[in-house]
């Protein structure tokens, strides 16, 4: 078992605590948060040990969890690597792009492994639909969200839309060529609500709509292909596919079929695949584990996590 500990006893912290403190590929060593009041709280609470400064902790484990405010994650980075300890990152992966580069390069400089926390690439709807996205050449997502004030500190792309920025680029294999973006303040001091366009290489076009002021919460993607539509609901975790192929001679009776302008006739048909229920934190948590023991490429690089991180401020930038 990889010996771990965690890096800030947060509301996301705790929930890590808890998972790591459960996981048959963990052992779970302590935490650190610089909260003394809060750490104690933690530690009276749940049982878990407390340490009393980071380097402390770091000394003693094989990987480092880092759930800290983002502004702390290079720094937290900076030190685990420097010890040769794994990191896993939460999203997003650094306050700045140019601080995720140096992370990247300390990483490669002292041989270790790292991930980054954007969970909803193991969200079993995305999972169970993500081998039939294939080449993906319109894409809709809308992901809002009830006010909390937790999160306003950073804006709206950085807190909600950076989790359907990495999707996306996770499913096109092209390359980000244009950006066309707007934001507005509603109640913060940054955008609470949010709109981008992003234009592919490929032709691929990705419409992207991230809220933090809406009346209830939703979390949908739609992937639009040749010849299919396949829907994910983050939330409910539910997914959609329907496909399209040529129309036989002579249709069923309950066959839908559809005839185009050119005469062209295709005939519509369902799959509904098979979610298996997870948790999705705990999974992304385990699949490092497993990258770590077998040598082999984490799920979420460090990579993937910059690029999320690098369109996301080129987005904020069409702001201003």
């Amino acid at each position: 078992m990889l010996k771990i500990g965690v890096l800030g006893a947060g509301h996301l912290g705790k929930i890590h605590l808890r998972l790591l403190n459960e996981s048959e590929k963990y052992e779970l060593v302590g935490f650190y948060d610089p909260d003394k009041k809060n750490a104690d709280k933690v530690a009276k609470e749940f049982g878990y040990k407390k340490f009393d400064s980071i380097a402390a902790l770091i000394d003693v484990v094989d990987v480092v969890d880092i759930v800290t405010p983002t502004l702390s994650h290079h720094d937290c980075a900076k030190q685990s690597i420097k010890k040769g300890k794994h990191v896993f990152l939460e999203k997003p992966i650094a306050n700045t792009v140019a601080e995720a580069e140096e992370i990247i390069a300390l990483a490669k400089e002292y041989n270790v492994k790292g991930q980054v926390g954007h969970v909803e690439r193991f969200n079993p709807a995305f999972m169970a639909t993500k081998d039939a996205i294939n080449n993906p050449m319109f894409i809709e997502t809308h992901r809002l969200a009830e006010f909390n004030p937790r999160g306003t500190d950073v804006p709206v792309v950085l807190d909600l839309m950076i989790h359907d920025i990495d999707v996306i680029l996770s499913v096109v294999k092209s390359k980000v060529k244009n950006i066309n973006a707007s934001g507005v303040s509603v109640i913060s001091e940054t955008p609470d609500i949010a709109n981008a366009r992003l234009e592919f290489e490929n032709g691929c076009v990705a419409n992207l709509t991230s809220s933090r002021i809406s009346l209830k919460n939703m979390r949908k993607s739609r992937f639009f292909q040749k010849d299919a539509y396949i829907s994910v609901d983050f939330l409910d975790k539910g997914c959609e596919v329907v496909k399209m192929k040529d129309a036989p001679e002579t249709p069923g009776d309950f066959d839908m079929v559809l005839q185009n302008a050119e005469g062209v006739r295709k005939q519509i048909y369902f799959e509904n695949p098979e979610v298996q229920l997870n948790n999705a934190i705990l999974d992304e948590l385990e699949t490092f584990a497993d990258a770590i023991t077998n040598n082999t490429t984490p799920i979420v690089t460090l990579e993937d996590g910059t690029e999320a991180l690098r369109i996301a401020y080129q987005i904020i930038d069409c702001f201003n």
